[in-house]
């Protein structure tokens, strides 16, 4: 399904591919100090690996998440993918939520046409009140506009809120294959299926759909990609059907907790036992490895927090993925106060942007042994790999 007629891709490449100013992106309430920054990526030097750099959800610390303004902010901070996470409408298309519950990101709420969709789910064992992406048709979807997730702390991106559209997948492609030729150096994606057994529970199996999209789009022949999920099943799947080509990878997330959140979702579903802590040791790193390119933990599951919030031992995750032939790509860090370790916090207040903080705590990731890292400021993560490089060759 191509939500993004034929005829109309030359105008949309033109107006929202390279016209930052109808993105909030210049002008009026236009970028902040960091923001203007428009690095490339630094290249390996004297031998020493890049650290990537995956803008998580574009940069949802200056725009809201999942827009086409943040991504093209987070293209022109330096970022090497953009990542959208992906859901399904009621009529299979693919559109970038970070869930599809749409209250906390849209201002569904305040539509009154939409009242009565309005409902409760439970999704990978956790119940929820809200609208859902999949009751609504891409059309419907359409009328919708973001607002900032994290109003009450990133209060620079409430002036958004309502100016930007959701965007599908195809949109998002052309995006950034548009970026891409604009400032001369491949833009990769690293898109997140989300909800895999669920929505297959209802009937919207997104895999194929997914592949298909990839397939017809040119730009992904070659672009770099790298496939994520926190379950399990369907990334095994999709390396079956995709194999590897020199431009994919797959990446295996894990996270932590009790319950549904210590598991795959299709894990929970078929009641396997499969916990994230099993996939963690050697044996499931080495298991991992045998579908997956890279595997995904949280920032913490690397450098875990101690009882006063400061950064405690590394543990031995990242020596273990390596030795089962993984990379690690972590996730997330975020500029502000309230998201850092304690020793990396300033006297600003726990919701003021900490810039300074927000690297050096990077730094000490990267000097970890990390691979990769998500950010909400691409701007920050990229200065602190290059002063990691830097680093490196002084050492």
């Amino acid at each position: 399904m191509n939500p993004l007629p034929p005829m109309q891709r030359r105008g949309f490449i033109e107006h929202v591919g390279l016209s930052l100013g109808s993105m909030g992106l210049m002008g009026m309430g236009g970028l902040s100090p960091t923001a203007q920054a428009q690095p490339s990526p630094t290249p390996q030097a004297l031998g020493h690996n890049k650290v990537e750099l995956f803008a998580h959800r574009g940069a949802s610390a200056l725009r809201p998440e999942h827009t086409l303004a943040a991504y093209v902010l987070a293209i022109r901070q330096g970022a090497d993918y953009i990542e959208p996470d992906l859901v399904s409408t009621k009529d299979g298309v693919l559109v970038a939520r970070h869930e599809n519950n749409l209250t906390e990101t849209t201002d569904v709420a305040t539509r009154s046409e939409f009242a009565h969709k309005k409902t409760k789910k439970t999704i990978d064992g956790l119940t929820e009140e809200g609208w859902f992406v999949e009751d609504f048709k891409f059309d419907e979807l359409k009328k919708l506009r973001a607002i900032e997730r994290l109003g009450t702390v990133r209060t620079w991106n409430n002036q958004y809120n309502g100016m930007y559209q959701i965007p599908s997948f195809e949109e998002i492609i052309e995006l950034v294959a548009a970026e891409s030729a604009a400032i001369g150096r491949p833009i990769g994606l690293v898109p997140e299926i989300k909800h895999s057994t669920y929505h297959q529970s209802i009937g919207l199996k997104m895999e194929d759909r997914f592949m298909d999209v990839l397939r017809a789009h040119p730009y992904l022949k070659t672009a770099p990609l790298e496939i994520q999920s926190f379950e399990v099943s369907n990334l095994k799947y999709m390396r079956e059907k995709l194999g590897h080509a020199k431009n994919l990878r797959i990446m295996q997330l894990v996270s932590f907790g009790p319950g549904p959140a210590g598991m795959p979702g299709d894990a929970y579903s078929s009641k396997s036992g499969l916990t994230y802590e099993q996939m963690l040791t050697p044996k499931g790193l080495k298991d991992i490895a045998r579908y997956a390119d890279v595997v995904a933990p949280n920032n913490r599951m690397v450098i875990p927090l101690g009882a006063d919030q400061r950064l405690t031992t590394p543990t031995r995750l990242v020596a273990d993925a390596h030795e089962a032939g993984l990379k690690v790509h972590t996730w997330t860090f975020r500029p502000e106060n309230r998201f850092l370790a304690a020793e990396f916090r300033n006297n600003a207040g726990e919701n003021s942007r900490n810039e300074s903080g927000s690297v050096a705590e990077m730094l000490t990731y990267i000097k970890a042994g990390i691979d990769g890292f998500f950010s909400d400021d691409s701007a920050l993560g990229r200065q602190a790999i290059e002063a990691s490089m830097v680093n490196a060759v002084k050492g």
